[in-house]
């Protein structure tokens, strides 16, 4: 008959049977996970297999179940060998919550492997992103090109068919003739120019193809199960590297493409007849082109060059319209290669263009391509409203008149900044006072008659300069009508306070007539923004400010 075991016997030998060594993992009781078991090998973790669940034949032999106690060991009976551990009854599976079993390291290999390849697939497919971009942005440079040069190409069409039949009456034979020479010679020029643009787009479009084939593949290889098209993923990473998806076709810029004109003499009945079959020029490009565009208060200036080496100007003519205009109109003609021009309305855009005549010639040479500028600076503008001076409808321009009233002519705002170009240009002169006055100060002061004075920089009209009120030793040139006095400030110290007693200091430098004079500005404070002003004791003097 079985002995009966006590509550704290029975603790005691379930406690011996615990420690015991076992050769397999222990039962997994409920709502313990299974511990891991480790190879003989090396101690690696291995993940326990699961018995598959079979339906139980229910004429086999079943096993009968372990004891759930060791047998009672008496001190006369040897020490039995290690028990195996009972394996868990049927349908007792792992509670929910419980963690899962440990992944087998080929699993792991695998599923690294996976999320590389996935990482890969999608720098792709970002870099193809980012080629598509490229070589879309060159397709539409290439269609710009493409249109300059069909667009020139018609309108010089245009130009020689009228041009030509305004002369049809007199010398039709002749000129029927000169036209269809010339017209061959702009188709000529127009196909040879074209079929390289073309080759180029057909290499640009390949790539475009070629590109949204790797977005698709890589798009359908990322959509999918990462386990079951971890080859389509590495196809596809393979197929990536060996295209080059940073190679990008050059696309020529609208300078570097033939940009179709015709040169064109009014006079031709004035000719003779045997210079009627060398009448008119095409050319491909302008001897001219502008090259750039510099923001101005109220203006733009334009800098243009000469890009025919064999061409020789003599004079220059600038135009300019506004982009909604549909003519251009003639604002410089001269021999500089650059000019300002004023009225500009800030954040409008204007389109350019220049031509240029030859030595020794009267035509023009064929417009440089029409490029647009804009400036966002707010126009230079006096103060209006104060007796003794009279404004122009822009208020850029200040006329002393004959009133008695005398007094500073301040600007309407601080809008001169540190690294600007202030430009007073002298329209008319009148009698000259050594309390004249042109310059720059930190605050509107009433009650002065002279911007010699503190806080203010200035050069009178003998040519005197002024630094808070105190006479410089150097000297400028007087001002005389058509004299351009220029004020250029930057700055060279913020911070503590300097030896000279202030803290903000700005290098000045004050230009007339081909002399400068630089010298520091101290001031007791920070200003980010200065007025600008005039004043004149005599009537006569007229200035402009830009």
């Amino acid at each position: 008959m079985p002995r009966v075991l006590r509550g704290a016997e029975r603790s005691a030998r379930l406690e011996a049977g615990r420690s015991r060594p076992t050769l397999a993992a222990p039962v997994t009781c409920r709502g313990e996970p299974r511990p891991p078991l480790r190879s003989a090998a090396g101690g690696q973790v291995l993940a326990p297999r699961r018995a598959e669940r079979r339906p139980r034949d229910v004429t086999a032999p079943t096993r009968e179940a372990p004891p759930l106690y060791p047998p009672r060991q008496t001190a006369s009976t040897t020490a039995a060998p290690p028990r195996r551990a009972s394996r868990p009854a049927r349908g007792c599976g792992a509670l929910p919550g419980a963690r899962p079993p440990p992944r087998l390291p080929m699993e792991a290999e695998a599923e690294a492997e996976a999320r590389l390849l996935l990482q890969e697939a999608r720098e792709s497919i970002e870099a193809a992103r980012s080629y598509r971009r490229e070589l879309q942005q060159r397709l539409r440079g290439l269609h710009q090109a493409r249109q300059q040069i069909r667009e020139s190409a018609t309108l010089t069409r245009d130009v020689l068919e009228q041009h030509f039949n305004d002369l049809k009456g007199t010398l039709k034979k002749l000129l029927d003739e000169r036209l269809m020479s010339l017209l061959q010679e702009v188709d000529t020029i127009e196909q040879d120019s074209i079929k390289p643009l073309d080759e180029c787009q057909k290499l640009i479009e390949h790539g475009v193809s070629t590109a949204d084939d790797l977005l698709r593949e890589g798009e359908s290889a990322i959509c999918g199960d990462v386990e079951q098209h971890n080859e389509k993923l590495c196809s596809f990473t393979k197929k990536a590297l060996h295209i080059q998806l940073d190679s990008l076709p050059e696309v020529p810029s609208l300078v570097d493409v033939p940009c179709l004109s015709a040169q064109l003499d009014d006079c031709l009945l004035t000719i003779l007849r045997n210079q009627i079959f060398r009448h008119g020029t095409v050319a491909s490009r302008p001897p001219v082109q502008l090259e750039e565009f510099v923001e101005k208060p109220g203006g733009i200036l334009v800098r243009w060059c000469k890009v025919d080496d064999d061409f020789v100007p003599q004079d220059y003519r600038l135009q300019y319209r506004k982009s909604t205009a549909s003519h251009f109109e003639d604002v410089y003609v001269g021999s500089e290669t650059e000019f300002i021009v004023l009225h500009i309305d800030p954040n409008v855009d204007y389109q350019f263009r220049v031509c240029a005549r030859g030595d020794g010639r009267q035509e023009w040479s064929p417009w440089s391509v029409p490029q647009s500028g804009r400036t966002s600076l707010v126009p230079h503008e006096w103060t209006a409203g104060l007796e003794g001076y009279s404004l122009s409808s822009r208020r850029n321009i200040a006329l002393r008149n004959d009133s008695q009233s005398c007094g500073v002519l301040y600007s309407k705002a601080p809008t001169y900044f540190c690294g600007q170009t202030l430009t007073f240009r002298i329209e008319t002169v009148g009698q000259p006072d050594r309390r004249d006055s042109l310059g720059v100060c930190v605050e509107q002061q009433n009650g002065y008659d002279s911007l010699q004075r503190d806080k203010a920089v200035c050069i009178s009209t003998n040519g005197a300069v002024f630094v808070n009120g105190k006479e410089m030793t150097n000297q400028l040139p007087a001002v005389t009508s058509g004299s351009t006095v220029t004020f250029d400030m930057e700055v060279v110290q913020l911070g503590p306070p300097s030896t000279e007693g202030g803290s903000f200091k700005l290098r000045v430098t004050i230009s007339s007539n081909n002399r400068e004079v630089v010298f520091d500005w101290v001031l007791d404070q920070c200003c980010v923004s200065l007025y600008f002003g005039c004043s004149f004791s005599y009537p006569g003097w007229k200035v402009l400010v830009f």
